[in-house]
């Protein structure tokens, strides 16, 4: 049976190019000042759900939340296969905790995507690392959770099977549907993007964009022509504000979050040093003896 899905993504600073920049003095990300990406476990769980779609029927939606530029994710996921898009922006979400962002999202996916059945995120996000987002955003929506989600083995109209990877084993479990899965980075391969679709949806723009983007679409005379340009295509990013989706004033941004970062360090792991044995009696000895005085063995 057909399934009306979301896909939860997130753009996220690019951690192997940290730089000193990384932190702001009032302890939020410094994002402007690092290079993004497509959250790896993101693209897990997009791929779980368009591979369930090929399957058995349905729609995928995409949601993020962030600034404009986090549209480069939504272009990246329509490259891929995504049905629909939408930008969750708006500076009243700024420096939001998951505790924040987890209420938006929910609020997003009950307002914007009615009927929805399956909810899928990646297990973490690797700028925060929390795997707090999924989970909590399941428990805003009142609806089952699955975490560390492999592999979808049954699909029925009410119920999932599903395998969960724990790292130290798989375990089965059934869930009922609606549900929200977060998906582990041994779920799959994610499919690269289809140059049909690159180049069908490389236009594609959120309202936020179209102002800059208005000089390289010469035949439109101002941002309103481009954008029914964009809609007549299909090729308009949808953007839901806070008031689009109902969320409340105090439960979004800085005021809707406890959380508070104190500071960021880049950790380098260095070795040691290393000795070297001999292949001998002797040497065999002295090897002993050195574990045995470390305490790594004996």
């Amino acid at each position: 049976m057909p399934y009306e899905m979301v896909v939860l993504a997130k753009q996220v600073p690019d951690t192997k190019r940290i730089t000193g920049q990384a932190m702001k003095e009032d302890g939020t990300v410094n994002r402007a000042a690092l290079p993004a990406v497509f959250n790896p476990d993101d693209l897990h769980a997009l791929e779980m759900a368009l591979d369930l779609r090929d399957r058995a029927g349905g729609r995928v939606t995409v949601i993020t939340m962030g600034p404009p530029r986090a549209a480069d994710i939504l272009r990246a996921a329509l490259y891929r296969g995504a049905d629909r898009v939408a930008l969750i922006s708006d500076r009243r979400f700024a420096a939001s905790d998951t505790l924040a962002t987890s209420y938006a999202l929910a609020r997003a996916v009950e307002t914007k995507v009615p009927g929805f059945q399956i909810v899928l995120c990646g297990r973490q996000a690797i700028d925060g690392d929390t795997a707090q987002v999924g989970p909590q955003t399941a428990e805003k929506l009142g609806i089952a959770q699955v975490s560390y989600a492999e592999k979808i083995l049954e699909a029925g109209p009410d119920r999932l099977r599903i395998q969960r990877n724990l790292g130290n084993g798989i375990e089965i479990v059934d869930a009922p549907v609606p549900v929200l899965l977060t998906v582990v980075d041994t779920a799959n391969t994610p499919r690269y993007p289809r140059a049909k679709l690159l180049l069908k949806c490389r236009d594609a723009l959120s309202p936020l964009e179209l102002e800059e983007a208005l000089p390289r679409w010469p035949g439109c005379a101002d941002t309103a022509a481009l954008r029914s340009h964009l809609e007549a295509k299909g090729l308009l990013i949808e953007h839901w504000t806070a008031d689009d989706i109902g969320a409340e004033a105090e439960r979004i941004g800085l005021s809707g979050s406890p959380t508070k970062v104190k500071k960021i360090e880049n950790i380098v792991l260095a070795g040691s040093g290393h000795q070297q044995f001999p292949a001998t009696d002797e040497g065999i000895r002295g090897l002993v003896r050195v574990l045995v005085g470390e305490h790594t063995f004996g």
